[in-house]
């Protein structure tokens, strides 16, 4: 795929005597009030534009007696005969290669959301108490999404749903325990959301942690891996028939461009170099580095599997040294978070990308890539080997497989 075109959004700006106007299918048309033509492609650009999904949160659509359509915006009590949806309109393009890039690094999560209406989408967001993962969740709850806070700490994610119905009392957010050191949770987890819920629309994988020191779980696996990597593939895994009866789900994978630095390779990949068992083979940042490539490698796996299906999967940087809660496990990595935050993102604008994977119109249908900064560009020459990618998938599932059985 080509790579994206940096253009800015001063060339939508018309000339003046120019107006954009909206058919009622929602194709967008410029009319020129001094020649008194109209036509369907933009003056400056060329390019067409079609408005897209629902009306932005808290618009009704109605029309007159003698047929006119006019809209209410329920919120600011105004109405108006302009459909809100032309700000955000879409272009139409030709493959998925042409997708405008619209935000930037400065963006921030909500900023995305703006004018959009998520009512009626179910979502997952783990490890969503806190940091990057707590601005998801608030920021997609605002815009109307029904949001499963997936974490292991009740107490933690209560006082969160709290925080966010404080600023939005109609927030839909609940809470389904979920502990990814460990594969009977994530099978608990997926038989509660079963209960509740038939569908499943958005799947943002977010938690994760960074070096923390030597453990193996309760299933003999080293912890960076399976959280980081391995209980998120057999959770989206298990969800597989939910996500496909929502008619299109979203999978959001939340990696790192630490994931350049793994030495991964079809040759030396093996359950002991993903899991280490003994700590000698130990290095905390090397486990990092490596689950972050399992990351964009089970992203575009997943992509290339259940595309066909209507399920799109993307991976994503969230930005450099970002002040969250991942920094917890030495003093000396909190101190030096603490340092860089004055030149870092804010967790809006490191929420942002997960938000845009998530959520904007050009991406739909579109899977298998690779954002940073809201922007499409290329992760590792690795991360791009489609047969390691399908080595990495048959090996997890067989390292899933003994683990489990070893229970029995």
């Amino acid at each position: 795929m080509s790579a994206l075109l940096p253009e800015t959004d001063s060339e939508d700006e018309l000339a003046p005597g120019w107006e954009e106007r909206a058919t009622l299918d929602g194709k967008v048309y410029y009319a020129n009030h001094e020649s008194k033509t109209t036509q369907w492609t933009h003056p400056r650009t060329g390019k067409k534009k079609r408005v897209a999904g629902e009306l932005p949160y808290g618009w009704e659509k109605k029309i007159t007696e003698d047929g006119h359509v006019f809209y209410v915006d329920h919120i600011n009590k105004k109405t108006t005969y302009t459909d809100p949806r032309l700000a955000f309109a879409v272009e139409e393009k030709e493959s998925s290669d042409d997708i405008r890039q619209r935000f930037d690094a400065s963006t921030n999560a909500l900023q995305i959301l703006h004018g959009r209406d998520l009512s009626g989408k179910i979502v997952i967001v783990t490890g969503s108490n806190c940091g990057i993962g707590f601005e998801t969740a608030r920021s997609l709850s605002f815009h109307g999404a029904e949001v499963i806070m997936a974490t292991r700490s009740k107490e933690k994610t209560e006082s969160a749903i709290s925080t966010i119905k404080q600023e939005r009392p109609h927030a839909k957010l609940e809470w389904i325990h979920l502990d990814l050191s460990s594969l009977r949770s994530v099978e608990k987890f997926v038989e509660d959301f079963r209960s509740r819920y038939s569908a499943l629309h958005i799947l943002i994988l977010n938690a994760g942690v960074f070096s923390p020191p030597f453990a193996l779980t309760e299933d003999n696996f080293e912890s960076t891996f399976q959280i980081n990597h391995l209980s998120h593939f057999y959770l989206t895994k298990l969800l597989e028939p939910e996500m496909i009866r929502a008619g299109s789900c979203r999978v959001v994978v939340v990696s790192s461009e630490s994931h350049r630095f793994s030495y991964l390779t079809k040759e030396n990949l093996s359950e002991e170099k993903l899991s280490p068992t003994v700590y000698k083979n130990y290095v905390g940042l090397r486990a990092y580095n490596n689950s972050k490539l399992c990351n964009v490698l089970f992203s575009n796996e997943l992509n290339r599997r259940l595309s066909p299906k209507g399920v799109y999967c993307n991976s994503l940087h969230p930005g450099n040294m970002v002040s969250s809660y991942i920094s917890r496990q030495w003093w000396l990595y909190r101190l030096f978070f603490a340092l860089v935050r004055p030149f870092t993102k804010s967790l809006q604008q490191a929420a942002s990308t997960s938000i845009y994977c998530a959520t904007v119109p050009e991406l739909e249908g579109v899977g298998g890539m690779y954002f940073n900064n809201c922007c499409r560009c290329r992760p590792s020459a690795a991360a791009e080997d489609k047969e390691l990618a399908e080595l990495l998938w048959n090996t997890s599932e067989t390292m899933i497989k003994k683990a489990l059985e070893s229970h029995v």
